[in-house]
């Protein structure tokens, strides 16, 4: 029996400490990730001044985005199901590391849309690969703390771009936080040297190589549709939360980027001890009821967070939504990997957050179309964040059968 379906290690953060390479290069991938996506997020209000354009048409380019990781997101989950997880990690990696850095010398809004639809490619690419290895090195009794340490990493690289921005955007402008984003090409190396192959992957593989199991289509089970609905709805919740929060801070609370890093640098306190606090919690009480727990959090500090004016309830507010809005997302691997069998394991999940992408996609176009101005920005995304919580909460009600991992 490997490692992975082993059930015998006591959950704790001691029980990783043999399988650190794998966690370390998750979680520096996501890490990576979001600070070269969040980076875009800060710099819209600059950008639209070059470029002489609204956020509203800027919110197209995100849609862009999320259409890349769409396809990056179900390309990536193909080819780590057929040539490994390692490989496909490793690629996306150099990928959006690359396109990352080309943002910065975009001097159109058609040119930085063309480079940020393929910087999406990588970006969901990524994700795909490098979850469906964490799952499947890691033991089973560990998985949903690994889960929460890999997403963690998202909020980390938020918080490094909130100390750039506020660094760098006053006095060099906003190209150069781009071009700091050929650095996580660096982490392909570590993956490379450090980092081992699936056991549970190469298991399969050497199984149809035997021809002991055949290739199997993809099957649309219950527990399969539940992941793909579930992440619409949530990627949705989620872009509405955060995609414009930099920009109602500066446009409609008037503040400037260096004030901005305070609430920010809570939010993702909150969101980084939020996500650890999730997975330690699905470990007792299960992920469906941890989840609902904390969508109703979201739904009651949604309006403080976006819409009052006194600075301590703002940071306070800040800090309870990162902790709610983000903590979900310690479970999202962990969620999804279970929802799949290992030889469409990589493919279903990267479909799911696939279709999820499209759902912030259309959030970062439709939040800034019914809040064109400062004031009613923030009212949009309000509204928006309870009509999906709503959806997101439902669908993770019921309990599909799901397969054997």
């Amino acid at each position: 029996m490997n490692a992975a379906s082993s059930s015998t290690a006591r959950p704790g953060f001691k029980a990783l400490i043999p399988y650190w390479q794998v966690t370390f290069a998750a979680f520096m991938g996501w890490f990576l990730d979001g600070f070269d996506q969040t980076s875009f997020m800060f710099t819209l209000p600059d950008i639209a001044r070059d470029f002489g354009c609204t956020i509203s048409m800027l919110g197209g380019v995100l849609f862009g985005q999320a259409v890349g990781r769409f396809i990056g997101n179900t390309a990536w989950g193909w080819l780590a199901d057929r040539y490994g997880r390692k490989p496909a990690f490793m690629l996306g990696v150099i990928w959006f590391a690359i396109f990352s850095a080309l943002t910065g010398f975009s001097h159109s809004i058609y040119t930085l849309f063309i480079i940020q639809f393929l910087f999406g490619i990588g970006f969901g690419g990524e994700w795909t690969a490098s979850a469906a290895l964490l799952m499947e090195t890691v033991p089973e009794a560990s998985r949903p703390l690994a889960s929460a340490l890999m997403m963690s990493g998202y909020e980390l690289g938020y918080f490094a771009a909130a100390g750039a921005q506020a660094l760098i955007l006053p006095h060099f402008g906003w190209r150069i936080l781009f071009f700091i984003g050929i650095l996580p090409a660096l982490l392909s190396i570590f993956i490379r040297i450090g980092v081992k192959e699936s056991p549970i992957w190469l298991e399969q593989r050497a199984l149809q190589q035997k021809k002991t199991v055949s290739k199997t289509r993809f099957s649309w089970s219950g527990a399969a549709l539940q992941a793909i609905i579930l992440m619409s709805f949530l990627e949705f919740q989620k872009a509405a939360i955060y995609t414009f929060y930099p920009t109602i801070l500066r446009d409609s609370h008037h503040l400037s980027p260096q004030a901005i890093f305070w609430p920010i640098m809570l939010y993702c306190i909150g969101s980084f001890s939020g996500k650890i606090f999730c997975g330690k919690l699905a470990e007792y009480f299960g992920e469906s009821r941890v989840m609902i727990g904390a969508i109703l959090i979201v739904m009651c500090a949604i309006w403080p967070f976006l819409c009052v004016q006194d600075w301590n309830l703002l940071l306070i507010s800040a800090f309870i939504m990162g902790a709610a809005a983000s903590g979900i997302f310690a479970l999202i691997p962990h969620y999804l990997a279970q929802r799949f069998p290992s030889a469409q394991r990589s493919f279903g999940m990267g479909l799911s957050y696939a279709l999820g992408s499209l759902g912030q996609g259309l959030a970062g176009k439709i939040v800034p179309f019914f809040g064109a101005t400062a004031a009613t920005l923030p009212l949009s995304a309000v509204a928006f964040v309870l009509g999906s919580s709503v959806l997101t909460a439902a669908s993770a009600i019921f309990k599909p059968k799901l397969p054997k991992f």
